[in-house]
């Protein structure tokens, strides 16, 4: 048996495992045998019962954080997404959501320090290679917990953190619009699909819901039930992959980017709580498809991406959300209404990206591996 010195962290709707960079081995497959043992991955029965991790794609992931040498930025991280049924480790994007655990982390781990106060700490992902800006108030040395902001899917309220994410055009790929085109057709098993391909701190294809028989409003589990529709799915996320320069033929994709989204015009919509959501609380409902499983809520990277998505003119978020205005849109998403943030210049360029979430150390400690 061996222990490994680690945390258990949710950031915004995610959870996962963290880990100071000197706590692990330095072979990139010993590591990588190590997040998938802590979190009981490879499991076929898709549950993740013999170790840290939920089952589903927001509750198995990983974050590694360590001290930055660059100069201005506090803390270097780096994410990665295991993939429940294989145990593999796919370190082609960021999440947004577990961004916002890294310095609530660091703090616990004395990987960086700061006086009380609401502060502002600069982080570099080493994913995207993007600079990530991090503002939270700090007590008695550690990130605060209580306030009240409520997010959608979690319990209760807690105390904010704001993310803003500098430059996030072409995290993965040429820019915010990979092939210059707000509108791309894929050819997919003999039928055309348009699509809006677009990189904003997450490379996403994003379609319409209604040109595959949905809704949009349809619970995760109803569309992950519809094989047909979720095997169309990844064959058009694959393709999309491709035309956006990610990879150079469709078999080749990455598990963990492009995401695509369904995405539809405002409508009432019952929420995961059994609550009936209005169709004035959102300007755009979506649903996200990641790692072949439907989210439960919305990837903070992703719901940054669709808020500047939805300032593209021509794009398919701007025409389903015709109603929003200014720079923040609203997402009706299965668990409520999640708002993202856009600023583009006076240039038009896509100066930054944010959101609000919340974040809290759950545990720290040792996890047991097997061998």
């Amino acid at each position: 048996m061996q222990w490994i010195e680690a945390a258990f962290v949710r950031g915004g709707t995610s959870k996962g495992l963290f880990f100071a960079q000197d706590w692990l081995p330095e072979d990139e497959s010993d590591r990588n045998r190590v997040f998938a043992e802590a979190l009981g991955s490879p499991d076929r029965f898709g549950r993740q019962l013999d170790g840290l991790g939920g089952g589903i794609s927001s509750l198995s992931k990983v974050m590694v954080a360590s001290r930055s040498q660059r100069e201005g930025v506090d803390l270097d991280y780096t994410f990665g997404q295991v993939a429940v049924d294989t145990g593999e480790t796919d370190y082609a994007g960021n999440c947004g959501n577990l961004s916002s655990g890294v310095v609530p982390f660091a703090l616990e781990a004395g990987l960086v320090q700061a006086p009380d106060g609401r502060r502002e700490f600069t982080l570099y992902n080493t994913n995207t290679a993007k600079i990530v800006r991090v503002v939270l108030t700090v007590i008695e040395g550690r990130a605060a917990v209580g306030g009240k902001l409520s997010l959608p899917g979690v319990h209760g309220t807690a105390a904010p953190i704001e993310l803003s994410y500098p430059d996030p055009a072409g995290s993965r790929s040429a820019g915010l619009l990979p092939t210059g085109n707000p509108v791309d057709t894929l050819r997919v098993e003999g039928h055309d699909y348009p699509v809006t391909l677009v990189d904003a701190a997450l490379p996403t294809v994003v379609i319409e819901a209604s040109r595959l028989g949905l809704e949009g409003t349809e619970s995760p589990e109803q569309i992950d039930a519809n094989k047909p529709v979720m095997e169309l799915l990844e064959k058009i996320r694959r393709a999309g992959s491709a035309a956006m320069g990610l990879c150079a033929t469709s078999e080749d994709a990455a598990l963990v980017m492009p995401k695509i989204v369904l995405a539809a015009a405002p409508a009432p919509a019952m929420l995961l709580d059994g609550t009936l959501s209005d169709a004035a609380e959102s300007d755009l409902v979506i649903r996200v498809i990641s790692m072949g499983q439907t989210h439960k809520a919305v990837p903070g990277t992703g719901a940054m991406c669709l808020a500047a998505a939805a300032q593209v003119p021509g794009s398919i978020p701007a025409a389903l959300a015709s109603g929003r205005q200014g720079e923040v849109i609203r997402l009706g998403t299965p668990s409520g209404s999640v708002s993202a943030a856009a600023h583009f210049d006076n240039a038009g360029k896509l100066a930054h990206t944010s959101l609000l979430r919340t974040a809290r150390v759950l545990m720290k400690g040792f996890v047991q591996l097997p061998r």
